[in-house]
This record gives structure tokens, sequence and C-alpha cells, in this order.
């Protein structure tokens, strides 16, 4: 199985290469059917190793040695365990429709095979970060995932704000990554390894190991460690105050907006953390930390999307919300449903941005939802499955997202951590925001009063079946993948343990049919159908009435609308301070102390010296023969003297 497990990942860097490599040569045709199979055959293959992962197969080891320094072994291996069985199966399922759906929405782009290359090597690099068995390759797979986001973000360079936005992408995420790998060397430091097997086994040990902080208070190593990595995960998973690249991201093609909010990148900091689970567990600091990031974010960015007229950006809005749920399982010590969440999620969000894909293509890539209306009858296929989308993501059962946030909601409410009772309350008030920004984009979109243009009523209608029909596909998981999976997540059989079990933060156990039977005295379920219900007066009933409530609270829809002037202060507390510190070095250490004194300075020092030096040059014998009797003078008279 070792063959297979290397094939997975591999195959589709070799795609990548090909394509890249031999785009023009092979054709568009040639470009998408290398990387489709490539990926076709990573799914299938992802589907036979969690058949056996599940039948009680797991394998741990190296497969390649890199490097050895001082006795410590710096290698390449893989972690075959019920976790990352789940994501490379999401992973690759995911990339397969977005794969498939690109043939239809990249046709006439000049990029297509250079696009291909790209996401074939997106999903290389997220496979083998999902597959490590050690911090090490786990880091090269997520710088790997952070380069290859840069170039799908600035895919199209040659709009200013698309560059800008793989730039802000790339930057932000090195604050995180500079965290995460200060929480690797720190592992190297406490441990003497990056192996997973080995550090976890040790991490009891070091519970009550302390260091002194810069001001005198003593820490605890697993703490330090804990919120290092976690400052990566931020970064990658997109949570306050580490979230600001996530909505510009919507600058790159709508095909890698799916990819990169669904199943790859951001999702990369939720499995760490699960993954990285016997260390969490071991620092209650750290949990507490996670929890209370996790419902800012899930609560903060919820308020956002409602304000929010781009179609992809109250997608993205969304995602930012939802990890910020899965942020909060992870602080709730409930790795297991969170991992739950991650995959129906996956699911659901995917169908979402290729549905705004298939909406965005049908009118000449029109993005404002206040210029749309009415779709339904001429998109029914896309209306059907951004529905079906939505209740999910609203989480009304028997959809996907019903079991795994209401698992998320129960999880929390038990959970002892300090910071839960505020998350609690953050993820009951964020379903309520949830169904009522989710319905917003549906009766906006595809209700009410068509506010087309001339030419987009004339020619809208419904997309092809290239692009349709991943839209049916992911629609099918994300009407069943929650039934199916939330007994085994909740009773504990689907991750085994691979995760850290939960201990006195376990959720209380249901199966599909018994959270199915109390479903109407849920009270998220009722909170969900409350939003649905505003959303309906407000956009299809009553639709003025948002207008009045903008003119009466102004200040707070500029709050939501502005992002909270987040990226105002850091445009001035970052950026400008960044150019002032850089002028005022330029001036003054560069031009001053550096070209001033130490270049031209010396220049003009070894002139002066020569000038004087040149005048003492007469030319004249009894010049010279005067210096020679002061020399022999001053000669005699040292000697006497000493």
């Amino acid at each position: 199985m070792q063959t297979v497990y290397l094939f997975i990942p591999l195959v589709c860097l070799a795609a990548s290469l090909d394509v890249g490599l031999a785009g023009r040569s092979i054709g568009r045709i040639g470009a998408h059917s290398i990387t489709i199979g490539a990926v076709a055959s990573a799914f299938v293959l992802s589907v036979i190793v969690a058949v056996d992962v599940w039948g009680g197969v797991r394998f741990d080891g190296s497969i390649y040695t890199w490097a050895v320094s001082d006795g410590i072994k710096f290698e390449v291996g893989f972690l075959i365990d019920e976790l990352s069985a789940v994501m490379i199966v999401v992973v690759t399922f995911v990339s397969l429709m977005v794969h498939i759906y690109t043939v239809g929405y990249m046709r006439d782009d000049p990029g297509y095979a250079r696009f291909f290359s790209y996401i074939s090597l997106f999903t290389f690099a997220m496979l083998i970060l999902v597959m490590s068995n050690n911090f090490l390759q786990l880091f090269f797979g997520w710088e790997a995932v952070g380069l290859v986001s840069y170039l799908l973000i600035g895919f199209w360079f040659e709009r200013e704000s698309a560059t800008f936005a793989s730039l802000k992408a790339f930057l932000v995420n090195r604050v995180g990554d500079l965290g995460f790998l200060l929480g690797i060397a720190a592992v190297f430091y406490v441990f003497g390894s990056l192996d997973y097997k080995t550090v976890f086994a040790s991490a009891p040990q070091y519970a009550d190991v302390t260091i002194v902080g810069v001001f005198g208070r003593e820490w605890g190593w697993l703490t330090v460690i804990c919120l290092l990595l976690f400052v990566g995960a931020m970064g990658k998973s997109a949570q306050v105050p580490l979230h600001v690249w996530l909505p510009d991201s919507m600058e790159g093609p709508t095909p890698i907006s799916a990819l990169i909010h669904a199943a790859t990148m951001v999702t990369a900091g939720i499995f760490m953390v699960a993954r990285m689970s016997p260390l969490f567990e071991l620092s209650q600091t750290a949990l507490s930390v996670v929890v209370v990031i996790g419902a800012i974010t899930a609560l903060s960015m919820a308020l956002i999307a409602l304000v929010q007229n781009d179609i992809k950006r109250v997608v993205a809005y969304s995602t930012l919300s939802q990890l910020g749920y899965m942020t909060v399982a992870l602080g709730a010590s409930a790795y297991s449903v969170a991992i739950f969440h991650l995959a129906t999620h996956a699911f659901f969000k995917a169908l979402l941005f290729l549905c705004a894909g298939s909406v965005i293509v049908a009118l000449h890539h029109e993005q404002d939802m206040r210029r749309m209306g009415a779709l339904w009858r001429r998109m029914p296929i896309t209306y059907l499955t951004a529905l079906i989308g939505s209740v999910a993501l609203v989480g009304i059962p028997p959809f996907s997202g019903y079991f795994s946030k209401d698992a998320i909601i129960e999880a929390v409410s038990v959970s002892n951590i300090r910071g839960s009772n505020f998350a609690h309350v953050a993820v009951l008030f964020g379903v309520f925001l949830t169904a009522l920004y989710s319905f917003r984009l549906i009766f906006m979109v595809f209700h009410g009063k068509s506010n087309l243009s001339d030419e987009n009523r004339k020619y809208a209608k419904e997309s092809p079946w290239i692009i349709t029909a991943p839209l049916l596909l992911l629609a099918i998981p994300s009407v069943l993948a929650g039934m199916i999976l939330v007994g085994p997540v909740l009773s504990g059989h689907l991750f085994g343990d691979s995760v850290q079990p939960h201990g006195d933060h376990d959720s209380v156990i249901h199966g599909a049919a018994a959270m199915l039977s109390h479903a109407w005295n849920s009270i998220p379920l009722w909170l969900a159908l409350a939003g649905l219900f505003f959303a309906w007066v407000l956009y299809v009933r009553k639709p003025s009435i948002p207008g009045r409530i903008v003119n009466s609270f102004g200040w707070v829809h500029q709050l939501f609308l502005r992002k909270y002037w987040i990226d105002e202060f850091y445009e001035r507390a970052f950026v400008k301070g960044s150019q002032l510190l850089g002028r005022y070095f330029w001036q003054y250490s560069d031009r001053w102390i550096i070209d001033d004194g130490l270049v031209n300075g010396s220049a003009r020092l070894v002139g002066r010296i020569s000038s004087i030096v040149r005048s003492l040059q007469t030319g004249y014998v009894y010049h010279y023969a005067f210096s020679m009797i002061l020399g022999l003078v001053a000669l005699i008279s040292w000697f006497l003297w000493i």
C-alpha cells in the first residue's frame, strides 16, 4: 500500500508539471484531460485507502530520509489513519469537481493550461500536508499551499486588484507562518524530534514543564507551543485578526475560490489543530484562546456578510464565519466534530461558490446582487443546487449542515473551558445570522424583481452541463453526508484514536435518527427558521425595509460595510508605518550614515589627507634635506629619552 500512498499526491504533482511545462504542445483538451484524470485517480485511490483504514489498516512510517543532523532524522513519511483518510477523500473529491467545473468556466481564458497546472499543484500540496507524519513535511505542505494560493489569487495578474489581493494573502499568511515556524522550532527544542508519534507519546511528561517569560511570568512549554502553532492556524484558516486576506482572495477565478474556501487552504489550520490534539489537550489556556478566537470570528464575520452585495463576497464571509464554528469546536475539545463540520462544509460551500460562478458566467461576469433577481426560471438547476447548499449551510434538517453545526453547538454548551459561555451565545446568534444572509442571497439573486441589464435579460440562461454537472454531484453529499457520518462521528468510531479523546469535554452522543426526532425541540433550528423568515420579509415581502434600516442605523451599516475598519487600521499602522520606518532609515541611516558618512565621508577624508600630503611634495631638495634632519633629531631624542 505504500506505493498507493505515494501515488495519491504524486500523480497530481506529475500532472501539474506535465501540463505546466508542455501546456502549449498538448493543447486545452490535453491540459484538462491530464489533470482531471490525475485527480480522479487520486480520488479513487483515496476511497480505497479510506476503506482499508476503516477495515483496520493503518500506516505510520518513513518513505525517504531527507537528511540526518546530529542524530536527528528529517524524513518524508505518511501517517494514514482515520483523520487523514477523511481529509484525502474530501480534498480529492472537491478538487475533482472543481477541475471538471473549470473546463466550462475558464474555456475562453488564455491561461487555461496554466490554471489547470496550478490547481493540480494546489491539490498535491494539500495532500502532502494532510498525509504527513512529521512536522517538517507538514511545514512543506503548509508553505506550498500558501505559495500556490498566491499564484492562483493573482492568476489574472493584469488586474491591479488581483495582484494586490495575492500579495496581501501572501504577507498576512507569512505573519501566521512565523508563529507556526516558531512553534515547530519549540517542538524540536523541547522534544528533540519532529516525528508526530515521538512528540505525542512524550507530551504528558512535559505537561508541567515551564519557561520564564519576558515579564517574569512562568508559562508552560506546551502552552507556548500550542499558542504558536495556533497563530499559524489563524493565518491559514483566516481567524480574527488574520482574516483580512480571505475576502480579497475573491479576485481569483471562481473555481479557485471554491477550492481555497471549501476543502484546501483554509481548512489546513483546522486540520492541523485537530492533528495536534494530544498537545492542545494538555493546555487549558491554549484551548480557551482557541474557543474565544473562534467565537469572535464566527459572529463578527456573519455580521459583515449581511451587508455585502458582491455574490462571491457573501459566500466568502460565510466561509470565515463557518471556520469560526470549526475553531470553536476545536477549543471545546470536540475535534472530531470540527472535522465533521469541515467535511460537510466542504461540500455545500464548494457547491455555493460554484453556483455563484454559474450565475456570474450567465450574467457576463456580473457579481453585484443588486443587478440580479428573478433568475430561478432562467437557471433552474443552478437555483435548485444553490438552494440545497444554502439550506445545508443554514442547518435545516435533514441536510448535512444541520448535523455538524448542531453537534458543535451542543459540544460547546457542555464545555467547561473558559470562554465557552461566550462562544455558546456567539454560535447560537450566528445561526440566525447565517440564515439571514444566506437567504438574502437566494432571494436577491433568484427571486423578487428582475434587475438585470438589457443584455443580460436577453441572453441569461442556464449554464452548460460541464458547469451544472459538478453542482448536482456536490448537492448529493450536501444532503446525505450529515446523516451518514453523524453517528460514527459522535460515537467516536469514525476517527478512532486519530484525535485525542474528548474526556470531560465530550459532547452528548446522538445518532441521525435521534437528532432528527428531536429537531423541532432544537433552539438552533428555530433560530435558523427565524432568520429565513426575516430574510423573506426583508427581501421579498417588504423590500423597502432594508433601505429604511440603513437610513436609520447608518453608522451600524458603515461599521459592517467597512469591516470594522480593520483593513484601514492595518493600512495605517503596518503599511504606512513600514513605509515611514523605511523612509526614516533611508534618510538617516542610508543617506546620512552610510552614504554621506561611511562611503562619501571616507572618500572626502582620503581626499583631504592626500591634499595635505601633496602640499608637502614641493620638489625642492633642501626641503627634503630639512625634513630628514628633523626626522633624525626626533629619532635621536627618542632614543636618548628612553
